[in-house]
């Protein structure tokens, strides 16, 4: 597909087919959770039609359907993201769970007193509750790299950061609240100088950026299904294999074993000794189906479209004097979402008025409290992008504003 057009995109999509109230949906909350296309829908559907049963448990033609049906969208997200095997790939619920794993597995096995761990200050939450606790049980040191006033890392804050005290770096591909595009390779290559291990927060880069685990030389990768046209409920877990080798399990109990005996148990081969439990198989099957339309489409196009987009509404908010945009406000090194705030008006009665228009966005901390304060913002609004968003979506939602403003008596 040599060129978006989403106005086609989205005849695949039943939530736009309908009204919200009498109104079209213009849907900009894309950094939350994204639609699904039929494709995918009807992929889980068939699945829970005519193949449900329990991977890897049974001998019967159930089992194996859906067994065959696990396997294979493990090797399809191997292909996505440029794994070696399919032993590196993990499924977790979501991205938290993974980035928890890792912690618990791995953080609390290898982080020593006095060893460093290092993040961003525009983390998610869930990139710093588990290596909060890890530090605490541990006795290690967390630490912060800060932005400058663009929203940006700069190489040496990087480099003050990362010592050779460092043992762990976490960091989120791309800001969920300000849409910086970290240099990663960058931040990689120096951490591992430094003999740190890598994790990357991909949850808002997997679905926007064509990724290679390979090539960004990452130890650790994880993302989620919902905000990539999948279903809620299903995540994925990339590590290298020899770090996960070295890992004890994250949870026991069936499928991760290999024998049980009374006081002590051996453990399956990766990856299942992290799969415990019965799996979320028609999960796994909607994320397969939604990678496979993401590449139908090509994810090079789906940035280019995105980048369009956002070019487009920062010129278009920019030049509303009352509206002031947190991060970046050119296009170099950012993704397809931008968070702001309007002059005397809350971000939730700015969301919860543009709903009444039928426009959904984002509005509170994004789960990024140590940034708001940072910024010295209690919250934002943000609107995010993604393949099925038009440039007439950004003009409603420009319009949508302007009432939002007289709304509260401050004109047009």
């Amino acid at each position: 597909m040599a060129k978006i057009n989403p106005e086609i995109i989205k005849k695949d999509f039943p939530v736009f087919r309908q009204d919200i109230e009498g109104k079209r949906l213009i849907y900009l909350d894309n950094g939350a959770t994204t639609q699904k296309p039929l494709q995918v829908i009807e992929a889980m559907a068939e699945y829970n039609r005519l193949s449900h049963g329990n991977p890897h448990r049974g001998a019967h033609k159930l089992s194996i359907e859906a067994t065959k049906a696990y396997d294979s969208a493990k090797e399809k997200i191997k292909e996505f993201i440029n794994a070696k095997s399919t032993e590196e790939i993990v499924f977790t619920r979501n991205t938290t769970e993974s980035l928890n794993l890792i912690a618990y597995s791995y953080g609390k096995k290898f982080i020593s007193e006095g060893n460093e761990i290092v993040l961003t200050i525009s983390e998610h939450h869930s990139n710093i509750l588990p290596w909060q606790r890890v530090v605490k049980e541990n006795k290690g040191v967390l630490k912060y790299m800060y932005l400058n006033d663009e929203g940006r890392l700069t190489l040496d804050e990087i480099k003050n950061k990362i010592t050779n005290k460092t043992k762990l770096v976490s960091i989120g591909y791309m800001s969920n609240v300000l849409g910086t595009i970290h240099p990663i390779e960058e931040i990689i290559d120096y951490a591992h100088k430094m003999g740190a291990v890598v994790v990357i927060d991909g949850a808002q880069s997997a679905p926007h950026l064509k990724i290679d685990v390979q090539k960004l030389d990452a130890d650790f990768f994880v993302f989620s299904a919902h905000k990539m046209l999948g279903p809620m409920g299903i995540g994925v877990l990339y590590g290298k294999k020899e770090i996960l080798e070295s890992m004890p399990p994250f949870l026991m109990g069936g499928d991760m074993i290999e024998y049980v005996y009374k006081q002590e148990a051996t453990f399956a081969p990766l990856p299942y000794k992290f799969e415990a439990g019965t799996q979320n198989v028609e999960g796994a099957v909607g994320l397969k189906a939604a990678i496979e339309y993401l590449e139908k489409v090509g994810l090079n196009n789906i940035e280019e479209h995105e980048k369009m987009l956002t070019e487009y509404a920062l010129n278009k908010m920019l030049k509303l004097p009352y509206i002031d945009i947190q991060g970046p406000k050119d296009l170099e090194m950012r993704g397809g979402l931008i968070s702001f705030t309007v002059d005397g008006v809350h971000p939730h009665d700015v969301s919860t008025i543009l709903d009444s228009y039928g426009i959904a966005i984002r509005a509170g901390h994004h789960c990024a409290q140590p940034l708001m304060r940072f910024l010295d913002v209690p919250a934002t609004s943000r609107i995010s992008f993604y393949l099925y968003n038009t440039k007439d979506d950004i003009d409603q939602f420009i319009e949508g504003v302007k009432n939002v403003r007289k709304w509260f008596g401050y004109g047009s």
